[in-house]
């Protein structure tokens, strides 16, 4: 009897300590279609509103946004205030799925130099997870966690290239503060398409767990000067991401 009490809460600990991980790398969903951001706010006074979802498979079950809706808002100029509200599918293998809503994302993004002929753009986007996901499914991570980066970007048309990094800090039982760092490399193929390619660098978020090194391709298609459509997939060199990829409905506009 004691020796099945311990199994089940065996399973329980390496079921959380999954969906923890994993739900530390789906919700943080950064720079559309790509980890990675940018410094560049949504212009003053214009809106960008995403339908989109998330997968990331690993050897311990998946984990995917269904759907989830990225708000962001160019408050004044410089300045875009961002919102990501999400659905979550939780699904360890050899455990119960769970589905409901997650953690809230809250950030502001703010560009700080602009970019000229030499000197690239830079900015910053701290990003507040608010708790409001169900821990104890697996929904949620359990603590607020704050991610505080610096991204730069340099164009050269029809090249554009931007990346930088930060440091998350990431409390609860089993977690651990940790680094990301990214860069991208995209191309406008025509006005109706761009192209572009992504890697990435993740120190460990959990306890005894391991850093991801990975890639993501992907891009965008403009439908009309409003409607857009995004995607991306990849997966890490080493570490627990298996297969990920990304799409969503854009909707862009303002006066």
């Amino acid at each position: 009897m004691m020796m099945s009490v311990r199994k089940v809460l065996l399973r329980f600990l390496i079921a959380g300590i999954f969906l923890t991980s994993a739900l530390l790398h789906a919700t943080a969903l950064a720079g559309p279609p790509f980890r990675t951001d940018d410094p560049e706010p949504v212009e003053y006074k214009h809106w960008e509103v995403y339908l989109a979802s998330q997968y990331f498979n690993f050897k311990d079950g998946s984990i995917m946004t269904a759907p989830h809706v990225e708000i962001n808002y160019g408050a004044i100029p410089n300045l875009q205030l961002h919102l990501i509200a999400p659905m979550v599918n939780a699904n360890p293998a050899g455990e119960k799925a769970h589905y409901g809503y997650g953690d809230t994302e809250l950030g502001a993004k703010y560009r700080f130099i602009q970019e000229s002929e030499w000197c690239p753009m830079v900015g910053t986007f701290p990003l507040l997870e608010i708790p409001t996901g169900k821990s104890s499914e697996g929904l949620g991570n359990g603590a607020t966690q704050l991610f505080l980066p610096i991204w730069l970007q340099k164009s050269s048309e029809p090249w554009t290239t931007y990346g930088g990094g930060g440091y998350w800090i990431n409390p609860g039982q089993g977690n651990q503060n940790y680094w990301f760092f990214g860069w991208v490399v995209q191309r406008e193929i025509s006005k109706k398409l761009t192209f572009g390619a992504e890697v990435y660098h993740q120190t460990p978020n959990v306890e005894g767990g391991e850093s991801g090194t990975g890639f993501n391709v992907g891009g965008f298609i403009n439908f009309t000067d409003t409607q857009h459509l995004l995607f991306s997939a990849g997966r890490d060199f080493s570490g627990p991401n298996r297969f990920s990829y990304y799409v969503a409905y854009q909707l862009t506009f303002g006066p």
